[in-house]
Formats: structure tokens, C-alpha cells, sequence
């Protein structure tokens, strides 16, 4: 078996490595567009407009209830039909990843926000400052501190989640194993490859997560 998986490697390197760039860029597009929508939800769920909270809580509340491959499944089939222009497969694999995440990292968010102490805010209202002002200088930059770990926790989810966009041969790991075995036939030689090359990806990420993290415990 060994020699097996040896060989197959270096025929078949370049489908794994390009494999793995598509994962990367695909879990790294996720969660910096994820991150952006997120802290609008967030922001929204905070909001003492009742209309912004209820919309922000429906949101969150869909996509964390209900299964991500239903949710891309959804995307794929109605997003063509509703943009005036032609959008590829991976474009909606893409957005529905980026939306979905996007629930997940507003909760993220709206914990770290409410993790400020709240003396600072009022501190700030006392001296004149609008809410807007108090958000974006006083709140946001504290919160960023215990938002960080948590976003790089789902960027490591986001890592392992976006093998299901294989379903729809999207350019990423699990593409490229379906693509060897396609080539080969050996099923478990080129699917054990895959597996190998995720649990290295995530086990160096989640060590780099855990000094980055103990950096920031010793700054503060």
C-alpha cells in the first residue's frame, strides 16, 4: 500500500497540490467575504431598530438551520435563474459557502462586540460620541482581539467544509482525489492521499491558531 500511494504521488502530484491551492483560496475568499457580511449581521442583530434585529435573527437562524449541501444545492440551481447575467458553477458554490459562513461568523462577531466592557461604551456616549463613532473606534478595535482565534477556527472549518463543493467539481482537494481515482481506479490509494494531505493542512493551521492565540494572551 505504501508504494502504492508512493507512486501515485509522483504521478499525480501536481492534481493534489493544485487540489490543495483551490481549497486554500476557497476557504480564504470564504471567510474574508464571510467576515464582512457577518459584521453587517452582527452590527444588525445589535441594533436596537427591532426590524434589523428581527432580519438579522431570520438570516442566522436560516442557514444555521438547515444543512449546508441543501444550501448549496439551493444556490446552484436558483442563482442562474435570478442574476441578468451567466454565472459559472463555482461562482454559486462560492456565494453559497461565503453566505453560509456568514451566519456563523456573525455570531462570532456579535460575542466578541458584547464581550467590550460596556463602561467604555458609555464612557463614550458621555463625552458626545454618536453610536456609529462609538461602534467603529471604541467597540470594533477591542472586540477584534477575541474575534481573531474565532475567525481562524472557521477558517480551519472552512478548510474541511469546502470539500463538499467537490459535489459540483469545483477546483479543490476533494476534486483532484475524484480526479486521480477517475485516472487510476485505485479508490483508496488516491482517496488516502487526499485524506493525508487534508489532516497535515488543518493539524499546521491549528498549531499556527495556537501560537497566535498564545501571543495575544501575552500582549494583553
Amino acid at each position: 500500500m505504501i508504494d502504492t500511494l508512493i507512486e501515485l504521488w509522483k504521478k499525480y502530484d501536481y492534481v493534489y497540490i493544485n487540489g490543495l491551492v483551490g481549497t486554500l483560496w476557497l476557504a480564504g475568499i470564504t471567510v474574508l467575504a464571510a467576515t464582512f457580511i457577518g459584521t453587517i449581521i452582527a452590527i444588525m442583530k445589535l441594533s436596537k431598530i427591532k426590524i434589523l434585529d428581527k432580519i438579522a435573527s431570520i438570516y442566522i437562524g436560516v442557514l444555521r438551520g438547515t444543512p449546508i449541501l441543501l444550501q448549496l444545492y439551493f444556490f446552484w440551481l436558483v442563482l442562474p435563474k435570478m442574476v441578468p447575467f451567466q454565472i459559472s458553477d463555482t461562482a454559486c458554490i462560492v456565494i453559497a459557502l461565503i453566505i453560509n459562513a456568514s451566519s456563523y461568523v456573525a455570531e462570532v462577531i456579535r460575542a466578541g462586540i458584547q464581550a467590550v466592557d460596556k463602561g467604555q461604551v458609555e464612557a463614550a456616549k458621555s463625552l458626545g460620541m454618536a453610536n456609529k463613532n462609538t461602534m467603529i473606534k471604541i467597540v470594533l478595535p477591542q472586540a477584534i482581539k477575541n474575534i481573531l482565534p474565532a475567525l481562524g477556527n472557521e477558517y480551519i472549518t472552512m478548510v474541511k467544509q469546502s470539500s463538499l463543493a467537490s459535489v459540483f467539481f469545483a477546483n479543490e482537494l476533494t476534486t483532484s482525489y475524484k480526479t486521480v481515482q477517475s485516472a487510476t481506479f485505485l479508490s483508496v490509494p488516491s482517496l488516502l492521499i487526499a485524506g493525508i494531505i487534508y489532516l497535515i493542512l488543518t493539524t499546521v493551521l491549528s498549531k499556527g491558531l495556537s501560537v497566535f492565540e498564545r501571543r495575544l494572551q501575552i500582549n494583553d
